[in-house]
């Protein structure tokens, strides 16, 4: 009995792995698949097609996009991660006025739907002329409440302030600080955090929806909703699209899942 109980866990944890990765499973077999073919059973062997959609994703722009989205989700993963890392040490380890007012207006800036403020944003992007360039799709991420909420509550729990007192007394400099302690420190909650961002970014479909109006600009998702033509959408192509579309994504949480999981756990337990 004591070996049933032993082995029930891992057989749990194998079943819901099962059940997660059958989605990706399904979207593998139906890029192989012909759009008229595909709804007509379940799709859970290999099919031929495979090619003819690879031919049809790689025909027009789909390079070009895709270089478009990794420019836009690196960039901003960059400038997202070291601008929130900034904003979460400075409100743990100084005193000011109004430091608890900016906490909470993070905390508030997190309920606000990103919808609610789009309008508000292109109407910003038409005055200062950067319409039809990635810099709308850039610069959106730069000022990301749940970033800098997310560095501030990691840096809190996990980072001891003792460290900064002690370079402080050494005579180090608060850049030199920030960047030679502090980030080194903090390096599984960066690097989840650049997992998410880049996710999101990588993802994000509204912001260039609106911001896209040609093919120089157009990123990822805005590619896979634009294959087909005039008479019918190419399920099958998309499907395939979005297939190519998900190797950036699973390399990078392949590469961070360690310290992923370690991010997001640090602050569980304390003492």
């Amino acid at each position: 009995m004591s070996k049933i109980k032993k082995w029930v866990p891992y057989v749990l944890l194998v079943v819901v792995s099962l059940i997660s990765l059958f989605p990706f499973y399904m979207m593998v077999t139906m890029s192989t698949f012909k759009t008229e073919n595909m709804f007509k059973t379940i799709p859970l062997y290999f099919s031929d097609y495979l090619i003819n959609n690879l031919k049809t994703v790689l025909a027009s722009n789909f390079l070009k996009s895709y270089l478009n989205s990794l420019i836009v989700s690196c960039t901003a993963t960059i400038l997202c991660t070291l601008i929130s890392a900034m904003i979460g040490y400075s409100l743990v380890a100084y005193n000011f006025k109004l430091k608890k007012f900016l906490q909470n207006l993070i905390m508030l800036t997190m309920m606000v739907p990103v919808q609610l403020g789009v309008v508000g944003y292109m109407i910003e992007m038409r005055t200062m002329h950067m319409t039809g360039t990635m810099f709308p799709m850039i610069l959106i991420w730069l000022a990301n409440g749940f970033g800098a909420y997310w560095m501030m509550q990691y840096i809190e729990s996990s980072f001891p302030l003792e460290l900064v007192e002690s370079a402080r007394v050494d005579g180090s400099g608060e850049i030199h600080t920030f960047f030679r302690i502090v980030l080194p420190c903090i390096k599984p909650g960066l690097l989840t955090l650049i997992l998410l961002i880049f996710l999101w970014s990588w993802n994000s479909y509204l912001v260039p929806l609106v911001f896209v109006n040609d093919n120089s600009t157009m990123t990822i998702p805005i590619y896979i909703k634009s294959l087909g033509n005039a008479y019918m959408t190419d399920y099958a192509a998309q499907i395939t699209g979005l297939t190519i579309a998900t190797i950036p994504l699973l390399l990078l949480f392949i590469a961070g899942s360690k310290n992923f999981i370690k991010g997001l756990t640090a602050g569980a337990v304390k003492g």
